[in-house]
């Protein structure tokens, strides 16, 4: 009895994980090494990313519960699902880069803002800026005005100060 209890909060965890994350990333990690691992869940943790295995079975009946069924042809071999909480990008850059470190993990699929997407839809989604990339070029850009006024005032005011040195110079010599 226990044990289906543990599978029904398992699903329940799955369901709540893919509907609040605005990406969800799929992998197959056959072939990692423990401290591969360790390493992975480190670079996770430090980007706001939850990592974590589950059964197939699972997996698959919470996405049929949540009308995500292109997901099932996937589901074979272990699998792996790293949730984009705060940054949709963010699991599937780490993970391309756990890719070319390791070269033993796989894209399955991947769900971002509750769409289906493919590995080649991963792939893309690495190349886009992290949220914090696009806040720093934000911020930049709203800050480039400001920095151009006032280099146009200081600009303004020596050309002011230049002139009234000039009127002085001018007085002085007349005097």
């Amino acid at each position: 009895m226990a044990v289906k209890q543990e599978k029904v909060e398992a699903v329940q965890e799955i369901k709540q994980k893919l509907s609040e994350s605005s990406s969800a990333i799929l992998v197959d990690y056959r072939g990692l090494t423990v401290e591969e691992v360790t390493e992975l869940r480190k670079e996770f943790r430090q980007a706001g990313v939850d990592y974590k295995v589950y059964k197939n079975t699972l997996i698959s009946i919470a996405a049929e519960e949540l009308g995500l069924n292109d997901i099932m042809p996937h589901l074979a071999g272990p699998t792996a699902i790293a949730f984009g909480v705060e940054d949709p990008v963010a699991p599937a850059k780490i993970l391309t880069e756990a890719m070319k470190k390791y070269k033993k993990m796989e894209f399955k699929v991947g769900v971002v803002d509750g769409k289906i997407i493919d590995v080649e839809g991963i792939k893309e989604l690495a190349k886009l800026p992290s949220r914090e990339e696009l806040i720093a070029k934000m911020l930049g850009s709203m800050n480039a005005p400001i920095t151009n006024l006032v280099g146009v005032l200081s600009g303004t005011m020596r050309a002011l100060v230049y002139a009234l040195n000039g009127v002085k110079e001018k007085k002085a010599q007349e005097a």
